[in-house]
């Protein structure tokens, strides 16, 4: 900080409190700042065409896509541009959204955060219906039935899953017996495989093989969904790879895969 001030030749930081913040000129210097990458990095656009899209992209990501989502997507971006670079961070909704204002990430996927500021982009690219999940070796087939009997497994309700699946009980008016909580879809569904109770989650758009196995039973109406889509910055100057890899998720998620039971 001291080196870029003294190159400069101005002050950057308020240094009056424990950790240094930027300063007013440093803030007006920001907008411009983020020009000159932008121009720098987009360079050679107009000539090219399609551009080189040989940069580095930091993709936050919900836990619940890295297992398939992501590296299927990520693998064949990277085949068809491989001299870019993808560099991915797991989160939890709330905090990727975070990371993305304060543009320590490129862009993230996560579920629907709702309304947001006119300096955010927000396009989605699959809705996952919640469905009750159970081991392959459970027979019942009325999903209230099995909720009112069996062991319940809770999402974390830090998370927008966990939130959705207790709207959805509560909507219900249906009382579990929960047995434990978990963090991530993926542990959570490691404990379902093993037959220690059941989790109302989304119908995962492109399950891991573990996820794939589980039986997948339709709930009552009125139902809820998952919405996942992509965040960013209105003013990330990566936009080009950005809407690359939303075209590669799209055509992720159309490819089939597994049933729901009924």
């Amino acid at each position: 900080m001291k080196r870029l001030e003294s190159n400069l030749g101005v002050d950057l930081f308020n240094r009056s409190q424990k950790a240094p913040q930027l300063n007013a000129l440093a803030l007006a210097l920001v907008p411009k700042a983020r020009e000159v990458v932008h121009s720098y990095e987009t360079m050679l656009d107009e000539l090219t065409g399609e551009g080189q899209l040989n940069g580095e992209l930091t993709l936050g990501a919900v836990p619940s896509t890295i297992r398939a989502l992501v590296p299927l997507s990520v693998r064949e971006l990277v085949q068809i541009y491989p001299q870019l670079r993808i560099r991915v961070v797991p989160g939890l909704t709330s905090d990727m959204l975070e990371q993305v204002e304060r543009n320590a990430i490129d862009c993230a996927i996560l579920s629907d955060p709702g309304n947001l500021g006119p300096h955010l982009n927000w396009v989605p690219f699959a809705e996952e219906e919640l469905i009750l999940l159970t081991a392959a070796d459970v027979k019942k087939r009325d999903p209230m039935k099995i909720l009112e009997q069996m062991p319940y497994i809770r999402h974390t309700r830090r998370a927008a899953v966990g939130m959705l699946a207790e709207r959805w009980l509560a909507d219900h008016d249906v009382s579990v017996r929960a047995s434990m909580e978990m963090e991530s879809i993926e542990s959570l569904t490691s404990m379902v495989a093993h037959n220690l109770g059941v989790s109302i989650v989304p119908n995962v758009s492109v399950p891991d093989a573990i996820f794939a196995t589980l039986r997948k039973i339709r709930l009552p109406e009125p139902r809820q969904s998952r919405v996942l889509g992509v965040v960013s910055r209105a003013d990330n100057s990566k936009m080009r790879l950005i809407e690359k890899l939303i075209e590669q998720l799209q055509q992720t998620v159309k490819k089939p895969t597994g049933k729901t039971s009924r």
